[in-house]
């Protein structure tokens, strides 16, 4: 039977970057369900749709098709047959998945496939909802946070890394009205699984954080 594995939490608190390398030295597959959602808004801004407009948002739905490909052991997001792992990262696909996510469509779209990943496979699952609603049962669910002002920080530089220098006031900005929408939504909304154990990584480096997370899991899987 396979091993799952939930990591919830806020926008930019790391999970992406943290769940990817922890899956790796575990040896699971990595599924970044944010990206499926960022994929349905990039969609839907490149046909030039409102994505707070949710029946114009269901509207695309219909003939969109997204997909996870494990290519040389790293998740590649697809819409279509064209690669956009590196498209998806800009603030405005950001806010368009904030957005879209909150439409009870898109995630019953995105829902099956989320899933059948998860039966089908060791993996390790980050997102917003994954140990309360896609993966109710998950073997461990960890709810990975910080404070707002330290992910607009490392926001900020994981953009200018980029090539895509962003001012921090607005990157603050976009972040507390991101964690808005998402834990006010109607359906899904962002929050910690009532059996989920919290790492507040605001004055933990990167690799003191990831050593935090491979940490919690293996004491509970073993």
């Amino acid at each position: 039977m396979a091993v799952n594995i939930a990591i919830d939490g806020p926008a930019g608190a790391g999970k992406s970057s943290i769940a990817k390398r922890a899956a790796a030295a575990l040896g699971y597959i990595y599924v970044d369900t944010g990206a499926l959602y960022r994929t349905i808004g990039l969609n839907a801004l490149r046909r030039g749709v409102d994505t707070k407009d949710a029946a114009a948002v269901i509207g695309t739905l219909a003939d969109v098709q997204v997909s996870l490909r494990f290519v040389d052991g790293e998740q590649r997001v697809f819409l279509g047959e064209e690669d956009v792992s590196a498209a998806i990262r800009t603030p405005e696909a950001s806010m368009a998945a904030s957005h879209v996510s909150a439409i009870p469509a898109v995630r019953e779209h995105l829902f099956a496939l989320q899933q059948n990943i998860a039966a089908q496979n060791n993996c390790l699952m980050d997102g917003r909802d994954i140990g309360t609603v896609v993966l109710p049962n998950a073997d461990v669910k960890i709810f990975l946070t910080a404070s707002a002002e330290t992910r607009a920080d490392r926001r900020c530089r994981e953009l200018a890394e980029k090539g895509m220098p962003t001012p921090y006031d607005e990157v603050l900005r976009d972040i507390i009205e991101r964690d808005y929408n998402d834990s006010h939504r109607d359906v899904a909304p962002l929050k910690q699984a009532e059996d989920a154990v919290l790492l507040d990584t605001s004055a933990l480096s990167f690799d003191e954080s990831y050593a935090a997370v491979v940490k919690m899991i293996k004491e509970r899987i073993q």
